[in-house]
């Protein structure tokens, strides 16, 4: 649904107000699956997995396509990659040490950072954040942009307030973002290290051997 979203913009004013109405169905059709795949405790590592690659294909979308059209920096999405990458790789790690992604033997085991990356409110919040965030470009896109306007022409101070709220909005959504990723790199840089100590001795053994 995601990529008939993005797919809409940028077609008429009213292709995007049906792509903000895909954006929102989607989001929240993505909520739904989450609390009942953890109210019915069928939540497996793999569908973890799937659920957290499904969350970095709609955000580097959206940010890309919105970087490209003008509408947000392109220090944005790469940001989101960036994020993105590294924390999926620790995870990796993680997951090759016998750490799982929730419980007892989870990655994070801080209060803090479990509140942060795991609890419902955080994922709310981020949530929130980036269907506020794609749905406001996406309605400035249909309301003040393009040949086709649902609305007359706008004063220079009125367009520059909308700027500027699409930027703090943009901005916020993404440090949530890196604060979100914030513990997952911290525990686990211990695991990155612990790799490269591995390798580094079995370097080491094959030179001795050698």
């Amino acid at each position: 649904m995601g990529f008939a979203a993005v797919s809409l913009f940028g077609h008429g004013a009213w292709m995007n107000l049906l792509a903000v109405v895909l954006t929102v169905t989607s989001i929240a059709l993505d909520a739904l699956d989450g609390h009942l795949v953890r109210t019915r405790k069928m939540a497996t590592p793999v569908g973890a997995q799937i659920d957290i690659l499904g969350d970095r294909v709609i955000e580097n979308m959206y940010f890309t396509y919105f970087a490209v059209v003008g509408m947000v920096s392109l220090w944005l999405p790469m940001l989101f990659f960036a994020r993105g990458a590294v924390t999926d790789f620790l995870r990796g790690l993680a997951m090759r040490a016998g750490h799982s992604g929730w419980g007892a033997n989870a990655m994070l085991q801080t209060w803090w950072g479990r509140a942060l990356v795991g609890s419902r409110w955080s994922r709310g919040v981020y949530a929130a954040l980036k269907c506020a965030c794609f749905c406001y470009l996406g309605l400035e896109l249909a309301l003040t942009r393009g040949p086709v306007l649902l609305v007359g022409p706008m004063t220079v101070d009125a367009h520059a307030a909308i700027r500027v709220g699409a930027h703090v909005l943009a901005w916020l959504t993404g440090g949530f973002c890196v604060v979100r990723g914030l513990p997952v790199l911290l525990a686990g840089w211990k695991f990155f290290a612990g790799s490269l100590a591995g390798g580094n001795s079995g370097r080491v053994t094959r030179g001795n051997a050698a």
